[in-house]
């Protein structure tokens, strides 16, 4: 089953939001993850996990599995990336994933990606916030908040038959959605690698 983040994209002071074809999107979306981690006070040795929430068996809730899985292709080993298309995270497991994040890490930074839907004119935008997402609250599925800060793509249209829409997204732009993301985080690994080393000189 689906699990969509219940989050459209209320305006909040906390929340950053960027266009897929925007050309400064993965310099601002690096630069803004690294922020939030300095601003919570993150620690280089503290160990960070990435939750990507959805399912392969929707076009427009395979965003996170889709993350996972590209940052999983990279050298980075920065990141403790759960949910790929191989092994997604979704509403059936869920609950045993941060069962098994929290018996792994002692004090785990989470940063969360899941797709969402939202009015016609944020569809194509990413959404940065602190604090957690709530997965599957936009179908009805009760599941726990998740995320110490998150990363939400807006797929598509909401308000209406939301499994029928998330079915007939387009691929498309679920893929520059993921490809942005992954972007995005590797340009934030790589300035927190800049700032780490800076300070301990």
């Amino acid at each position: 089953m689906t699990a969509v983040n219940a989050i459209m994209e209320a305006a909040s002071p906390a929340k950053t939001k960027i266009h897929c074809d925007d050309p400064l999107a993965v310099a601002r979306l690096g630069w803004d993850l690294s922020a939030r981690l300095k601003r919570a006070g993150v620690r280089p040795e503290q160990d960070k996990v990435l939750l990507c929430v959805g399912t392969d068996r929707s076009t427009g809730d395979c965003l996170g599995p889709l993350v996972g899985t590209k940052i999983r292709a990279t050298t980075q080993n920065y990141l403790h990336v759960f949910g790929t298309l191989d092994h997604p995270v979704h509403a059936s497991n869920l609950r045993e994933k941060l069962d098994e994040i929290y018996s792994r890490f002692a004090d785990p930074y989470i940063i969360a990606v899941d797709a969402c839907l939202g009015s016609l004119e944020n569809v194509g935008h990413i959404s940065i916030g602190d604090g957690s997402l709530q997965p599957g609250a936009g179908v009805n599925k009760n599941l726990p908040a998740v995320g110490d800060v998150h990363i939400t793509g807006i797929v598509n249209v909401g308000g209406f038959l939301e499994y029928l829409v998330l079915q007939n997204t387009r691929l498309n732009i679920v893929m520059k959605m993921a490809d942005l993301i992954v972007e995005g985080l590797l340009r934030m690994i790589s300035e927190q690698a800049q700032e780490n080393t800076a300070g301990s000189l």
